[in-house]
Order: C-alpha cells, then structure tokens, then sequence
C-alpha cells in the first residue's frame, strides 16, 4: 500500500500542513534521541539539530521548523537543568542574570537587524568561534572552580547574555554557543557550571519565543511533541556523559560542535544571495 495514502495529518492548517507516516515518526524520534543527547552533552537547546530535520522530515519552511522546535527543546532544556542540578552544576543566579541579559538583548537584536548587514554579523561570529576554538583546545578547564559574583562580574554576567541574546535575533542561533565558552574562558567557571547557567539562561527566550509562533499558528505541536517526547529519554543521558568525561575531554567535544557551527555559519555567509539589513533569520536556537 502506498505510505502516502495513510499518512497522518500532524498539523493545523494555518501555516501549511505537513503529512507523516510511520517513518517520518520513527525518523523524528532518532531526531529527538539525538537533540536531547546533545543538550544534557553541551549546554544546548538543539534546535540545530532539529530544524533542519523538519525541513527534510515533514517538508516544513523554515520559520515553521523553528517554531515547532521550540515545542521540542523545552522538555529537553528543564530536563536537562534538572540533571545538572541533581550533580551540583547550576547557578541558579548566574543563569538569572543570563536570562535577564538574553531577554533585553533579543529585543534590542531585532531593531539592529533593520541597519546592520546580516553577513557582515555572520563573518564576525566566524571570527569569534575561531578563537573560541583554538581557546578551548589550549585551555585546561578547572572543573571545581564556581562563580564568585561580585558587582563587576553581576554586571558582566548581564552583559554576556545581552550579547547573546542579540546574536540570537541577528544570526538565528541560540546562545548556548557563546555563553558556555565565554564563562569557562573569561569567568574561569568549570564548564559543568557554565552549562548549567547556560539551560537555565534559556528557558525564558524558548517560553516567549513558544507563546508568540503558538499566537501565529507556526507550530506543529504533534511533530515537536515527539521529537520532545524522545529527548526526554536521552537528555540525562547527555547530562550524565558531560559529568563522567574528563574536563579536557569535553573542552575538546565543545570545540568541535563550536567548529560545526562556525563552519555552517561561514557557508551560508559564501552564499551568492543577498543580505540585506531587516532580513530576520529563524532562530534555531
């Protein structure tokens, strides 16, 4: 019998619909196993993991993809806190203050985009994984050493999720990313620490950026439902590999999801299609 003919409808209407058969949801839940390993491992959401997935899967564009990711990260994202939490590797006020930062600096993103050439942001987020790369693989972490705040580093904390969270609305990605380095090479926390504030900086960002594509009707709740259903099951598993590997193990795994990114990024900079200043990417998160 023809798949296509008992394909199961996994969407509303508005937005365009997008047909699944038993496959695709076989398909979309490795998709989830896999983003879910991934944010308990580094700190993540996964969504670049999981959008480009539903744009091959289900045939979705890519605004869609994103919005429905989000259903899909959260699970994984408070999941993963939890883990981190149990082993002791969140700062519950560090990743406030993230979060606080994140939140003001996406909005403020947004009316940059209208005058800021988007390549030109892409190219310079290149540079700055380049050198968070080879930091990282140089850079012996320090797994016991913990955040001490002080008015200096309240305020820098603040303003690492401020630029976080711009990057976020100018290049689409989430700012697990930046912030996860940055507070292991420039706060000199242990990287279980930083990717635990990281998870908790956040959840704020994938709620609101949820509730606006839900208002839109740019979401397949059934889709993102079992990819997050997946990642529920294996987001402590990736929490658990991030405690048990080596704290030079780890550096090393960050650099190379660091490189994938950058090396994505730098591709779609070579594209020969134009980048004008208000082209809002999707943010992947």
């Amino acid at each position: 019998m023809d798949e296509r003919a008992t394909s199961v409808q996994v969407t509303e209407p508005a937005g365009g619909t997008a047909l699944t058969g038993g496959r695709s949801v076989v398909a979309l839940l490795g998709v989830g196993l896999a983003s879910g390993f991934f944010a308990g491992l580094f700190g993540i959401g996964g969504g670049l993991i999981i959008v480009p997935a539903l744009v091959v899967l289900l045939a979705m564009d890519q605004r869609r993809a994103v919005g429905t990711s989000l259903v899909a990260i959260l699970p994984a994202i408070l999941v993963s806190v939890g883990s981190y939490a149990v082993g002791g590797g969140v700062d519950w006020r560090a990743g406030l203050l993230l979060a606080v930062g994140a939140v003001t600096g996406a909005q403020i993103g947004v009316r940059v985009l209208l005058t800021v050439p988007r390549r030109a942001v892409q190219w310079g987020f290149v540079a700055l994984t380049v050198v968070m790369v080879v930091q990282l693989v140089l850079t012996v972490p320090d797994r016991g050493q913990d955040l001490v705040l002080d008015p200096v580093r309240i305020a820098g904390l603040v303003a690492l999720g401020l630029f976080a969270g711009v990057l976020s609305s100018l290049l689409g990605i989430g700012g697990g990313g930046v912030v996860v380095p940055a507070l292991m090479l420039v706060f000199g926390v242990g990287d279980l620490v930083a990717k635990g504030a990281s998870l908790v900086m956040m959840v704020p960002g994938v709620l609101s950026g949820l509730t606006a594509n839900l208002r839109r009707r740019n979401v397949d709740v059934r889709a993102g439902a079992v990819v997050g259903a997946a990642s529920l099951l294996t987001s402590p598993l990736g929490a658990w590999t991030a405690h048990a590997i080596p704290p030079r193990a780890a550096a090393v795994l960050f650099a190379a999801f660091l490189a994938v990114i950058g090396t994505t990024m730098a591709r779609q900079a070579l594209r020969r299609t134009p980048t004008t200043p208000g082209s809002a990417p999707a943010s992947t998160r």
